[in-house]
């Protein structure tokens, strides 16, 4: 069977704090921040949102878009590496919220790589027959575990969720191939340290340029798949230079790249559903589309997914 998404939604807070900003309380500058990162602004939740919060919003969309209830959902899979506490789990929070009554629930953490973790670990229960509709939202209150005095880490990180319904869809569509990878011995470049995050810059770079494009050449050729097959590469939104890294090694146009990262800054694992969201809206996926889908965060850990568009 088949497993593809079938209904998205996303959320992201109202608050916008542009490079500008920034500039006004750290030594930084938005032409320093821009020509390294590609970011000019993130979007910030209020003290009163929690990461809950915005899964919520965005799993609640999803659910509609998909055409079914929250009764319908067999298993919730949330991505996050700031929960709202260390339990019970966002999944387990939201699972009550949105009345899904029948759905086991539990949290995935792989950080940055988070979604594709999801969304495989999903693919595997309906593949095998075992549930039809898995709930997956990649979701992250990144503000609260910044160090706003760290220049070189409170430029990067934006708040948001994204959330999925996977579900069966027809032959030749869903899910191609994928690709999922740890090296714990890099877990010591991006860490949660003491309260905030914590991160080796260069080493991160190096092993993010190398890994986004060798899994998205994996998953091409794991499908059967040549680069010209690629109607849009979705990377994750970390920085705009390991994205076009990404697209080089795929030798795709400029357009053939999805980019949110000016807007929304890195929103960890919830930058890819958000970005599938905003490509959605402005028409540029269509039925049959063949998209690739990678990302890389702390652990280290990285994902990638070849899939077929639509139902």
């Amino acid at each position: 069977m088949n497993a593809g998404i079938i209904g998205i939604g996303r959320y992201l807070p109202e608050k916008i704090v542009t490079n500008s900003d920034l500039e006004k309380v750290m030594d930084t500058s938005d032409e320093w921040i821009r020509t390294r990162t590609g970011i000019e602004a993130r979007r910030i939740a209020s003290d009163d949102v929690n990461t809950s919060d915005m899964a919520y919003r965005a799993a609640t969309q999803a659910i509609e878009n998909a055409g079914i209830t929250a009764e319908d959902i067999d298993l919730i899979l949330v991505s996050t590496v700031t929960p709202d506490q260390p339990f019970p789990s966002v999944a387990c929070m939201i699972q009550e919220k949105l009345g899904a009554k029948k759905a086991a629930a539990m949290d995935l953490s792989a950080a940055c790589a988070g979604f594709m973790y999801g969304m495989i670990t999903g693919e595997q229960f309906i593949k095998n027959g075992v549930y039809k509709h898995v709930l997956i939202v990649g979701v992250e209150k990144l503000s609260k575990i910044t160090n706003w005095e760290d220049r070189n880490t409170a430029v990067l990180f934006g708040d948001g969720a994204g959330a999925v319904v996977l579900g069966p869809v027809s032959e030749g569509r869903g899910i191609l191939s994928f690709e999922l990878g740890a090296d714990g011995s890099g877990g010591k470049y991006l860490l949660q340290e003491g309260d905030f995050i914590a991160m080796n810059g260069r080493e991160v770079f190096k092993f993010a340029v190398r890994q986004m494009g060798e899994s998205s050449l994996n998953v091409l050729t794991k499908a059967g798949l040549t680069r010209e097959d690629v109607d849009l590469l979705i990377p994750h939104q970390a920085n705009i230079r390991i994205m076009e890294s990404a697209r080089e090694r795929l030798n795709l146009p400029v357009e053939k790249m999805t980019k949110t990262i000016h807007k929304y800054g890195n929103t960890s694992a919830s930058s890819i559903p958000i970005a599938i969201v905003e490509e959605l809206e402005a028409g540029r996926i269509k039925d049959d589309d063949v998209l690739v889908m990678v990302g890389f965060g702390g652990g280290l850990t990285w994902g990638a997914i070849a899939l077929k568009w639509g139902k």
